[in-house]
């Protein structure tokens, strides 16, 4: 199933890898499962719901580890949602998304 991926905020994320897992922001909690994206599609994600943004995070998940269910979104993208929590265990990397002098992310390297 390959890699999916959660922005967070950095200091929501130190305090889910002191617990051993993320039980969700704000909207997860509000929606009833966990928001993730593809690589495809997080530059959008970026752009729609985290626009000029400092202290965010991206976190790379292994998606073969969780039951991912994928959902239709109003654009009718697949998008990967967890109805539970994420266990830090299938967390393959945490990166900082720093901004640009324009104020837009700046995805890592590797993708």
């Amino acid at each position: 199933m390959g890699n999916i991926y959660k922005i967070c905020d950095a200091v929501l994320w130190d305090s889910a890898e002191k617990l051993g897992c993320f039980t969700g922001a704000e909207i997860d909690e509000k929606d009833g499962f966990i928001h993730f994206s593809t690589a495809d599609q997080l530059a959008e994600t970026l752009r729609l719901h985290f626009a000029g943004r400092d202290g965010l995070c991206l976190i790379t998940v292994d998606a073969s580890l969780l039951d991912i269910q994928w959902e239709p979104a109003r654009s009718g993208d697949l998008f990967p949602h967890l109805y539970a929590d994420l266990p830090v265990s299938a967390v393959r990397s945490v990166d900082p998304l720093p901004l640009d002098s324009d104020g837009l992310h700046q995805l890592p390297s590797q993708l």
